[in-house]
């Protein structure tokens, strides 16, 4: 009878099979970020053609990312205890189908439906990617790698509106910028198949149903009544209404915290999210989530709304952020690998995208353009900075067994933030712009049905004079939105600040460089040499 092997040392890669492995995994993670994009500039088009209303406009976005949220820990969960291989494969079936399913839509609610599926998927691309990174290259090496992660991100993320303008002005139509992912993620497949090999260790799988369902309906309940308080066809903030929610939502969200103290595997590891490092690129997470999501949503509708541009001009003038955005991931990730150092890049990240979200709170529907490109690309290049370190800031402070959740939990709340931050700064923008529409058309002497002029994005068949004060409504009515983000995003710098800086490990797990080792080794036996020959 043999005995059992022992366990194999780490199979360090070179550069090259790093980046074979990435290029299936790099091509499914754009898939999933463009998926979440591109309907920006298409959402005006939508809700004209499928009858919705503003707070369906803001629910498209956060149904994906509410999904996206609460599944991401599960994912990370199952990262550490199944072949992460086959889990990313399962996302983008999973992906593919929601994706048919929201491009046959007919309804609001059914699409509504596709896109929790689409971000189902999502939150496993999301988390998984993260994981298999951190399992296959060392914290001081994988600057450069997020880097190129940050940048698939960067283009993903402001570059879906880009593409999805072109393909609702096309003859193609708005339907079309959810079937376009469905190809991407065949080939993203395919080449995972063929590039992916990753070491898979075998361990007992043992997942925290009852962590997953109190989560999920905990932020679900919060994320719902934030969305429609406030909102005379539903109910006020203060109300029973609101004080049952959010109370069921306190409560369900202890209930996840008694619960995580006590089961072998929880889903969100207290121990992990308690760590310093980890807490505080939590917190600035949420924020660069709210920023983040935030921006690339209204952004889109500030330039076709407020200032009259086409989808595709709309895409056109998000290029500013997008080259920010790639520029600050790149760049930043590229000079973390060569110094070993990174809070100082999550500090000016963080000064940046304050900067950027306070210029764009002072632009209104007469801003040059030339300005706004130069406020967003500022802010492009703050989120470009922050998202992925963060991420690498917790990955080196966690052994590998534990990089899947503890990705997950960052990518988790930056998820969560995002959905908030839509929703609220959504709710915000709607309120604000009915009480402008309101003003601008007593000014002007138009009698305003009701008391109130609502906030109809369908400006097309209105009146010239009532076409141009909704606009400038909404021009102005954007601004807010951005100063409320900026403020939020105070939250981030002062995060970062008291994260604690630990040099970048070279190895993979948390455990001494082989070279230190080495070194230790080499102390000892010269040591012990110089012992015997004293004697």
């Amino acid at each position: 009878m043999s005995n059992p092997p022992a366990t194999a040392p780490p199979v360090v890669m070179t550069h090259r099979q790093i980046m074979e492995a990435l290029t299936g995994l790099l091509a499914a993670f754009f898939t999933a970020i463009l998926s979440s994009t591109i309907v920006a500039n298409a959402l005006p088009t939508i809700m004209s053609d499928l009858h919705g209303t503003q707070t369906d406009f803001a629910w498209v976005i956060t149904a994906a990312l509410l999904a996206n949220a609460v599944t991401t820990p599960l994912w990370g969960k199952l990262a550490d205890l199944f072949n992460k291989k086959v889990l990313v494969q399962l996302s983008i079936v999973i992906f593919v189908a929601g994706s048919v399913m929201a491009g046959l839509s007919e309804t609001i609610p059914l699409l509504l439906t596709a896109r929790v599926i689409q971000g189902v998927a999502m939150g496993g691309l999301t988390a998984l990617s993260q994981a298999i990174i951190g399992t296959m290259i060392p914290p001081r090496d994988r600057g450069k790698y997020s880097g190129y992660m940050g940048g698939v991100m960067a283009v993903g993320t402001a570059g879906g509106p880009l593409l999805g303008g072109f393909i609702v002005d096309s003859p193609l139509g708005w339907r079309w910028t959810f079937f376009v992912c469905v190809p991407l993620a065949v080939v993203a497949l395919i080449l995972l198949q063929v590039t992916l090999k990753i070491q898979h260790i075998k361990r007992p799988a043992k997942i925290d149903w009852l962590g997953s369902i109190l989560l999920t309906s905990g932020v679900s309940l919060l994320l719902i009544w934030v969305s429609f308080a406030g909102n005379p066809a539903y109910y006020g903030w203060v109300s029973w209404q609101s004080a049952a929610m959010v109370g069921g939502g306190v409560v369900l969200l202890a209930l996840l915290v008694l619960v995580e103290a006590k089961v072998e595997q929880p889903i969100i590891p207290l121990k992990i999210i308690s760590e310093r490092t980890t807490a505080l690129a939590i917190l600035a997470s949420v924020a660069v989530g709210v920023a983040m999501f935030g921006s690339t949503t209204f952004l889109g509708q500030y330039f076709q709304v407020a200032r009259g541009a086409s989808p595709t001009e709309a895409g056109l003038l998000t290029l500013p952020m997008i080259a920010g955005n790639l520029t600050g991931s790149v760049v930043s990730g590229l000079l973390i690998s060569r110094t070993g150092k990174w809070k100082r890049y999550l500090i000016g990240g963080s000064v940046l995208l304050i900067g950027g979200l306070g210029l764009a709170g002072t632009m209104d529907h007469t801003t040059e353009l030339w300005q706004a490109g130069i406020f967003t690309a500022i802010l492009g290049v703050g989120l470009g900075m922050l998202m992925q370190n963060l991420v690498l800031a917790v990955q080196n402070t966690v052994r590998a067994s534990d990089i899947g959740t503890a990705s997950a939990s960052v990518a988790f709340f930056r998820s969560v933030g995002g959905a908030i931050g839509v929703a609220v700064l959504g709710a915000v923008l709607s309120s604000r712009v009915s009480q402008l529409a309101t003003e601008g058309l007593n000014a002007a002497g138009i009698p305003v049905a009701g008391g109130t002029a609502g906030a109809s994005m369908d400006l097309v068949d209105m009146p010239a004079p009532v076409r141009e004060i909704m606009r400038a409504a909404y021009g102005d009515a954007t601004a807010e939105v951005f100063l409320i983000s900026a403020v939020v995003a105070v939250i981030a710098l002062v995060s970062v600040l008291f994260i604690k800086e630990r040099p970048l490990r070279r190895t993979v797990d948390v455990e001494p460089d082989v070279r230190d080792l080495q070194s230790g080794a080499d102390s000892e036996r010269s040591t012990a040499e110089l012992a015997s020959a004293n004697k």
